[in-house]
C-alpha cells in the first residue's frame, strides 16, 4: 500500500497540520495581522506585517477552522480584521502591501502577488461562513478586474504605485499563479465560473503556449508586452520572488495547479491539461531534484536546466509533495506515489525542525540550514498545504472541500 492510500499515513499528516498550526499560533500577537516568526517561531517586532504573509495565515486558519480546531475561527477572524481594517487603502483602493504592528501604513507598491493573498484568505473564509468574508471577496474580485487584470491578455500585471496609477512594466508568472489558485477558490466560493474559466486562461497562455514552447520550464519573466526577459535579474540570481533563469518548484506548483483546474471544470477541462502537468512535473524533477548529486531540489536552473541557485528552499519541497500527491490522484500512477514518499522523507530528515518547530525555510545545498535569502519563518502556508492536499480530492479547493466534508474521502 502507498502512503497515499494509507489511513496510518494520513494520521501522521493530521498530526503534523496540528504542530504546524500551533506554531503559527504567535503571529497573531500583533495587533494589526500576523507577525514574521523567527527561525524559534517568536514574533519578530524589527519587521513590518507583510500583506502576502496576513492573506496566507487567514486562509490557513480559515483550513484549521474547517478542521474544527479550537481556537482557529478566532485566529481566522483576527486575519479578516487586519485585511479589512488596517491593511485596505481607504483612499485609493487595494491593499497596503505592509503596516507597521500598530495598523500604520508604510510606503511600498501594490503588487498583484499579495493582492492573490488576500482573495485566497476572503474566499477561504467565505466558504466556511466566516462573518464579513464574503464581502470582503467581492471587494478583491473587483479590485482584481479593475487593477491587475489585462483585459486584451487575460493575464494578470504586477504591480502599481499606491494610488494605483503609475503602472510596473514588468510582468511575471509568480503572481499569474498564485490568481490562479485565488480564481479557483473564489469560484468555489461564489459558485461563480466566470473565475475558473479566468483561471483558466492563464493557465493557456503561460502553460500550454509558453511553457510548453520551453519544454515544459515555466518562463518567469515577461515584458509590458508579454515578451519573455530570459535575462531578467541575472545579476541578482537568488532574488525571493523574482530569480534569474528557471523556478523548478513552481514547476510543480503549476503542475498542481493544472491538475486541480482540470478537476474544476471537469468536462470542459481542455485535453491539453493532463499531458501539461505530467510534462510540467518529469521536467522539474529532472532539472531541479538532486541536480548537483545532493538530495533536495536546487531553487533555480538556466534555460538548459543547469543549477544556478543551488539553495533549498522549504517551499519547494513541499510543493514537490502537493503535484506528487495530485498527480497520483488525477493518473493513479505509482510512480508519482513513489516520488511523494521519498520527498516526505527528505523533508523529514533534513526540512522539519524538531527542536523549535515548523520547517527549516533555507538549507544550503549540503543540507546546513541558511538564512542567505530567507531569515526565520515567516508563515506556515505551503506546509501546511502539503499535510492537507494529499488528504482531500483535486476539486474543489482546500476551504471548500474541508467545509463540504471531503477529507480522507476520495
Amino acid at each position: 500500500m502507498f502512503w497515499l492510500d494509507s489511513p496510518a499515513h494520513a494520521r501522521w499528516l493530521e498530526h503534523h497540520t496540528d504542530l504546524l498550526l500551533a506554531f503559527g499560533l504567535p503571529a497573531a500577537t500583533a495587533p494589526a495581522g500576523f507577525a514574521w516568526l523567527d527561525n524559534e517561531g517568536k514574533p519578530d517586532p524589527s519587521r513590518p506585517l507583510e500583506l502576502w504573509i496576513a492573506g496566507r495565515m487567514t486562509h490557513i486558519y480559515c483550513l484549521g477552522a474547517a478542521l474544527g480546531r479550537p481556537g482557529c475561527a478566532e485566529l481566522a477572524d483576527h486575519g479578516l480584521s487586519a485585511l479589512t481594517r488596517w491593511f485596505a487603502d481607504e483612499n485609493h483602493g487595494g491593499w497596503h502591501s505592509s503596516v507597521t504592528w500598530n495598523g500604520e501604513p508604510r510606503a511600498g507598491r501594490k503588487e498583484a502577488y499579495a493582492h492573490a493573498f488576500v482573495v485566497l484568505a476572503a474566499a477561504s473564509a467565505t466558504a466556511i461562513g466566516r462573518p464579513g468574508a464574503k464581502a470582503l471577496l467581492n471587494e478583491g474580485l473587483e479590485v482584481f478586474q479593475t487593477h491587475f487584470l489585462d483585459a486584451d491578455s487575460g493575464l494578470v500585471v504586477d504591480g502599481w504605485d499606491t494610488t494605483f496609477t503609475d503602472l510596473d512594466p514588468y510582468r511575471g508568472a509568480n503572481a499569474n499563479m498564485h490568481w490562479v489558485e485565488a480564481l479557483l477558490a473564489a469560484a468555489d466560493a461564489t459558485g461563480q465560473s466566470v473565475w475558473r474559466n479566468r483561471a483558466l486562461t492563464i493557465l493557456s497562455e503561460l502553460i500550454n503556449v509558453q511553457a510548453r514552447a520551453a519544454a515544459w520550464r515555466v518562463p518567469e519573466h515577461y515584458d509590458s508586452s508579454w515578451r519573455q526577459i530570459p535575462e531578467y535579474n541575472q545579476d541578482k540570481p537568488n532574488d525571493q520572488f523574482r530569480p534569474f533563469g528557471v523556478t523548478p518548484g513552481h514547476g510543480l506548483e503549476w503542475s498542481r495547479l493544472v491538475l486541480e483546474a482540470r478537476a474544476a471544470l471537469g468536462g470542459a477541462a481542455p485535453a491539453w491539461m493532463l499531458e501539461a502537468a505530467q510534462g510540467l512535473f518529469s521536467r522539474a524533477v529532472d532539472d531541479g531534484w538532486a541536480a548537483d548529486g545532493e538530495p533536495g531540489f536546487c531553487y533555480t536552473t538556466d534555460f538548459d536546466g543547469r543549477p544556478v541557485v543551488r539553495h533549498r528552499l522549504h517551499w519547494v519541497a513541499a510543493e514537490a509533495i502537493g503535484a506528487a500527491a495530485t498527480a497520483y490522484r488525477a493518473t493513479g500512477q505509482k510512480e508519482y506515489a513513489k516520488w511523494y514518499e521519498r520527498w516526505w522523507d527528505y523533508v523529514a530528515r533534513y526540512v522539519i525542525d524538531r527542536r523549535h518547530g515548523s520547517w527549516h525555510h533555507e538549507l544550503d545545498d549540503a543540507g546546513h540550514v541558511s538564512a542567505d535569502m530567507w531569515d526565520g519563518k515567516p508563515d506556515i502556508y505551503h506546509a501546511v498545504q502539503a499535510t492537507l492536499i494529499p488528504r482531500l480530492p483535486l476539486a474543489p479547493s482546500l476551504a471548500a472541500a474541508l467545509a463540504g466534508g471531503l477529507l480522507d474521502a476520495q
